[in-house]
């Protein structure tokens, strides 16, 4: 199967902050969830893909090419949605688009004015008019207009109401319907992720906890309850994201866990933002 991204190995540190040993592949045709808590590492890892900022180790491979040897070449054929716009305050959506038509050969005007009309954006409106809703769709439609093969998006939700949250989500799966189309979508809203994701990637502190298909992972992991005074110290190790209340117990476990546990515990099928939480407690705590 070709891949979009291939990540190897790839670390970039600022002081005691930054990411370690970060590996994961998208292969081409597929969305991958790329999900952490905020400072996780989610954005300096989009940034090392992008050469935004340059990674100390590690090999980034995008359409199976070196993104530092080949990165004109793979730009053209990237979008990319950023946590919030770049773009001249003054300027309005038009001039927006003639601005970013220069640095692409396959820009295509009209399918720029499609979507602003598809949005209900007026392409007089200047950028600091806009609404958070109305920047995220405006930077949507920038990055979709010279048709990429590869959507990276960085919190791309984040701040925006659940219409509009809905609106994006559409937009993606129209994009990925064209089995050639990927995207890498960053978020800490698991809500979204849901919907559409087929990969889901874990980032805490730096490292990559989890990668593989979201059906895997939520079979893989079942919420496990009981009473206080069940477990042992040993068995207690074996339960991610242990909390306690005043009576009794619960938190994830992996199903394969499951026999080194007391058969009196209730289990229950495990969500995906029940996932993310208990990895985040656990990370904290370990």
């Amino acid at each position: 199967m070709e891949n979009a991204i291939e990540i190897k190995d790839l670390r970039k540190k600022y002081g005691a902050f930054g990411v370690d040993n970060v590996t994961f592949t998208l292969p081409k045709g597929f969305i991958m969830g790329f999900v952490g808590k905020n400072g996780a590492g989610k954005t300096t890892t989009i940034k090392s893909i992008l050469n935004m900022v340059s990674k100390d180790t590690g090999e980034v491979k995008i359409f199976g090419l070196d993104s530092v040897e080949h990165e004109a070449e793979i730009k053209q054929r990237i979008g990319i949605v950023m946590d919030s716009p770049f773009f001249e305050e003054n300027w309005t959506l038009l001039q927006v688009g003639k601005a970013l038509k220069p640095f692409y050969p396959n820009w295509n005007d009209e399918k720029f004015k499609r979507m602003l009309a598809e949005f209900m954006l007026d392409p007089n409106k200047r950028v600091k008019e806009l609404s958070r809703g109305m920047k995220m769709k405006i930077m949507i439609a920038c990055a979709m207009a010279h048709d990429p093969d590869l959507l990276i998006l960085d919190e791309p939700t984040s701040g925006l109401d659940a219409v509009a949250r809905d609106e994006l989500m559409d937009v993606l799966k129209s994009f990925i319907s064209n089995e050639n189309k990927s995207i890498l979508f960053s978020t800490h809203i698991t809500t979204d992720l849901e919907k559409i994701a087929d990969y889901i990637t874990f980032i805490e502190n730096g490292r990559i906890v989890h990668s593989d298909t979201k059906d895997n992972l939520l079979e893989k992991y079942v919420v496990v309850k009981g009473g206080l005074g069940l477990l042992s110290p040993e068995q207690k190790s074996l339960v991610i994201g242990y909390q306690e209340t005043k009576v009794n117990f619960d938190g994830i476990v992996d199903k394969s866990k499951l026999a080194e546990l007391p058969k009196s515990l209730i289990t229950e099928p495990c969500a995906l933002d029940e996932l993310v939480v208990r990895f985040n407690k656990e990370g904290r705590r370990s």
